[in-house]
C-alpha cells in the first residue's frame, strides 16, 4: 500500500497569456495557477474530483479569503512546482497553504493561504463537512507547530529557504 504524503506537489508551465509585459506571471494569475494545481493534486493523490462531488452532492468549496505574498517572479515558459497542504481542517471550512517554487525547489516564488468555505450550492450557505469528508481529509491535515499567523509563516519560510 502506498502512503499518500500530506504535502501534495505538481508542476505547471507559465504561459504567455498569463504574463505581463515584463514576461512575469501577472499577480492576479498566481491564484489561477494555485487553484488549478490544488484541483489537479486532489485528483492525483486522492482521485477526488471536486466537480463530480459538486454534481453528486450539491456541495462544494468557495474561496472565502486569500492571503498571498509575491517573493520572486515566475517567468514566461518557466516550469514551476506548486505544493499544497491543509493547515487546518474545520467543521465548515479549511485553510490550505500553497507555495510556488522554481523547478529545482530552491527558490520560493510565492506563498498563498486560502480559506475554503464548504457551501451548499443550492442555498449558497455554509455547510458542515460530512463525517466522510472529515475522514478523507483529516489524515492530510498538516498543522503548524507552533501555530503562527500568515506573516510569521512567510518569514519562517523565507529564513528556511534563505531567499
Amino acid at each position: 500500500m502506498t502512503t499518500i504524503p500530506n504535502v501534495w506537489e505538481s508542476k505547471s508551465l507559465i504561459r504567455f497569456p498569463d504574463c505581463d509585459p515584463f514576461n512575469h506571471l501577472n499577480n492576479a494569475r498566481y491564484l489561477d495557477y494555485f487553484i488549478n494545481a490544488r484541483e489537479d493534486q486532489a485528483m492525483k493523490y486522492l482521485n477526488f474530483n471536486i466537480y463530480g462531488y459538486a454534481a453528486e452532492k450539491g456541495l462544494s468549496w468557495v474561496v472565502s479569503k486569500n492571503q498571498i505574498v509575491y517573493i520572486k517572479p515566475a517567468f514566461l515558459m518557466e516550469t514551476v512546482v506548486i505544493d499544497s497542504t491543509i493547515l487546518e481542517l474545520r467543521e465548515k471550512d479549511l485553510l490550505v497553504e500553497m507555495r510556488m517554487w522554481n523547478e529545482k525547489k530552491d527558490k520560493l516564488k510565492s506563498i498563498l493561504w486560502s480559506n475554503f468555505a464548504h457551501v451548499n450550492l443550492k442555498t449558497q450557505k455554509p455547510e458542515t463537512h460530512s463525517q466522510e469528508l472529515m475522514e478523507i481529509f483529516k489524515p492530510f491535515e498538516n498543522k503548524l507547530s507552533p501555530p503562527v499567523n500568515f506573516d510569521e509563516r512567510v518569514e519562517n519560510l523565507r529564513n528556511a529557504s534563505r531567499i
